[in-house]
């Protein structure tokens, strides 16, 4: 039997769906990589994997694309790993860096530049040679992931992505979702759901595996700030997020 080649995201939101890959009988049947959000979508838009945990903007470079999962990397409101850090208020920034690991969160970084914050004259730079660290007055960036934990105490202006989302659409927000670029047979979509839903009833588990960070609250952001339930309401967004991208 061929394997099912699937591509998932490395950070720590990953995990409980890592586990339950992992720790059932689905990893029989499945080659996992673990990769950068990047680079994951470039993997199923490339047809390098049938399957990726992909940021949802990258649905507009494949031909065609469904849905395989009950699951979803969300947030209902903040949370609390993907961010703007800015130097100043976002309204009169100049210039924002965007995150080289991230398509979803830099989209969405300018969807609310343009229609929530209506910073017009802000710049966005790809590949910023200081990305991360200006020490520029009107400079901020975008980051997501591990690289945002114990941050937000670091910056004068913070922007939870996820909660700014709401504010401007009342709707929760999808970052990543679990997306096929072809035909995948039923019984094996089944028997993957169990195996993201045995991941995330065992976050517990998971939890006493995770290094302690003084920092960050692990726990927090595993069972309160991600939402992996992938709703109507979350459905509902995503569909939103994709048009307003592709007014961009």
């Amino acid at each position: 039997m061929n394997k099912i080649k699937i591509s998932a995201v490395s950070y720590t939101n990953t995990k409980p769906f890592i586990y339950g890959l992992q720790h059932t009988g689905i990893i029989d049947q499945i080659d996992l990589s673990l990769d950068n959000p990047t680079d994951c979508a470039q993997k199923l838009i490339d047809d390098v994997v049938d399957i990726g945990l992909i940021p949802v903007a990258a649905t507009l470079s494949l031909a065609k694309w469904d849905i395989v999962s009950d699951y979803c990397i969300g947030s209902v409101g903040a949370v609390n790993s993907v961010f703007v850090f800015s130097n100043c208020d976002i309204r009169e920034a100049k210039t924002l860096q965007l995150d080289p690991q991230s398509r979803t969160s830099n989209n969405l970084a300018k969807v609310l530049v343009k229609h929530f914050w209506q910073a017009r004259q802000l710049a966005f730079v790809e590949k910023a040679p200081d990305y991360a660290q200006s020490a520029d007055p009107f400079t901020g960036y975008v980051q997501i992931g591990d690289r945002t934990f114990g941050k937000k105490d670091k910056y004068p202006f913070v922007y939870d992505l996820g909660e700014e989302w709401q504010k401007f659409t009342g709707l929760p927000f999808v970052f990543a979702a679990w997306i096929a670029n072809k035909p995948i047979a039923q019984d094996f979509m089944e028997a993957f759901n169990r195996s993201l839903k045995f991941g995330l009833d065992h976050r517990r588990e998971l939890l006493k595996e995770l290094p302690v960070r003084s920092d960050f609250d692990l726990d927090d952001y595993l069972t309160h700030k991600l939402d992996f339930d992938l709703t109507e309401e979350k459905r509902k967004a995503l569909y939103l997020f994709v048009d307003y991208v592709r007014g961009l």
